[in-house]
């Protein structure tokens, strides 16, 4: 069963339930008012009949007048003598006068006001008034009133005919509004969950547009700000894939290329005929590149553990122009092969930071700053920050366009993948820059132009 007719039984069954019930209630209450009100109505007209009977004069209009005091008053009517016998009644009284009458009748009577007896409801289908006569005008002593219980209950039947069409009217308003009630309860229900198993179905694209301010507006909010991080993930898995598919594309490349010439030159130094120079060349050859596939997987190792290690770094206070130094030491005389002039302003400082990472930092701007500097120079510049210190790598090189800018530090990006395989790069040196200074909490800035040089920053805390 749909939860559609599940919600139509229950309210029907609920307010079906409720209408019987309060019609129920309704006509036993009109019922036991009807009686209530009928007793205090006879008890009423027997005091009035019993004033209007001790004033008729026994003569031929006695049972005339006693007559129309029955006729206009809706009751029957039965006068006793002082010996209990009956001597008249209007209309005929089916209950005659036995030996005794009078003393029996009273026993089954209780006390009302002003001397009126009122028999106990439950002893037959009548209510009965009995009353005393003092009359001097007739022989008249007792008066006995009765009325059938069913004339009392007579205009319950109406009543009853009009709770019962109310209420069958009622129960078809219930039915339909039920049903149309239940309709709109479970429209959002229904188009929540279809919703959602679209998306578990893996249909992320689909919305709900519920405008509602109640708990299912609420919760199709939920869905739709779920569906948003579903399609936000997938963008990102996606991105991710792209990435790591050229990720190993890239290390699949850089390292075939060096072992492609490792073999070459492997294979020339089998020839008995090559000379000595020769097989100084390619042995030269040889431990080039298996010193760049050792730098390869040096930058992926580091990269890897920025990744993975949440103590990738270990901080405390250095003095960064120690390390600048050590630094300039290593490619100073590189730079002199080439005539570039490496200059440092001298300015210390002391830094919070891990001292060997900013040491990898350096050495791969550094490096990187004399490799595409044909000439010119290199400046390495300390400068107060408003935390720390900023730290600048300048030089006069070729320069970088500004659409290889966003791109320069993804791992494996070139701005030219040719001349900067022939220069022995991984790829990856940018990228563990990136990586070392994203772990301190900071990040790496350039700015170039092409024929112009460029300018790479970062800041570190003051120690």
């Amino acid at each position: 069963m749909s939860i559609r007719s599940k919600l139509a039984w229950t309210f029907i069954l609920l307010l079906i339930f409720g209408i019987t019930a309060i019609s129920s209630y309704s006509i036993l209450f009109i019922r036991n008012y009807l009686l209530s009100e009928g007793e205090l109505q006879i008890v009423n007209d027997t005091e009035w009949l019993a004033i209007t009977i001790q004033n008729l004069r026994l003569n031929e209009d006695f049972e005339t007048n006693l007559n129309e005091a029955a006729r206009t008053s809706g009751y029957q009517i039965a006068v006793y003598d002082g010996d209990g016998e009956l001597f008249a009644e209007v209309p005929y009284f089916t209950e005659r006068t036995a030996p005794g009458f009078i003393d029996g009748l009273t026993s089954s009577f209780e006390q009302t006001q002003n001397g009126v007896l009122l028999q106990n409801q439950t002893d037959n289908d009548y209510l009965r008034a009995f009353f005393e006569l003092n009359s001097d005008l007739n022989p008249a002593s007792y008066l006995l009133v009765s009325i059938q219980k069913d004339q009392i209950y007579e205009p319950i039947k109406t009543i009853r005919w009009i709770i019962y069409t109310g209420m069958f009217i009622s129960i078809g308003l219930v039915i339909l509004v039920s049903i149309l009630f239940s309709r709109y309860i479970s429209r959002p229900i229904l188009q929540l969950e279809s919703a959602a198993r679209d998306i578990a179905e893996g249909n992320v694209e689909r919305t709900l547009n519920l405008d509602r301010k109640d708990e299912f507006g609420q919760l199709a909010d939920s869905l739709n700000r779920m569906a948003e991080r579903f399609r936000a993930d997938n963008e990102e898995m996606k991105i991710l894939y792209e990435k790591q598919s050229q990720f190993f594309a890239d290390i699949t490349h850089e390292i075939r290329n060096p072992l492609h010439t490792i073999t070459g030159s492997l294979e020339m130094l089998e020839m008995d005929s090559l000379s000595e120079e020769k097989k100084e060349h390619y042995l030269k050859t040889a431990a080039r590149q298996a010193e760049r596939i050792n730098r390869l997987f040096v930058d992926l190792k580091t990269l890897q553990h920025y990744d993975s290690d949440s103590y990738f770094i270990e901080k405390h206070p250095f003095d960064i122009q120690k390390v600048i130094n050590q630094v300039l030491s290593i490619y100073r005389p590189q730079a002199e092969k080439k005539s570039i002039e490496i200059n440092y302003d001298g300015k210390s400082g002391v830094v919070y930071a891990d001292p060997d990472k900013i040491e990898q930092v350096l050495e791969n701007l550094i490096s990187n700053a004399v490799k595409y500097t044909i000439e010119g120079r290199i400046d390495v510049k300390v400068k107060e920050a408003e935390k720390g210190y900023e730290i600048h790598v300048i030089d006069s090189g070729i320069g970088i366009s500004e659409e290889h800018l966003n791109r320069l530090f993804d791992r494996f990006y070139r701005t030219d993948k040719a001349r900067s395989r022939d220069k022995g790069g991984t790829g990856l040196g940018l990228a563990v820059v990136k990586s070392i200074l994203s772990a301190h909490n900071s990040d790496i800035f350039v700015k170039s132009k092409p024929g112009s040089g460029s300018d790479f920053w970062f800041t570190l805390p003051s120690g």
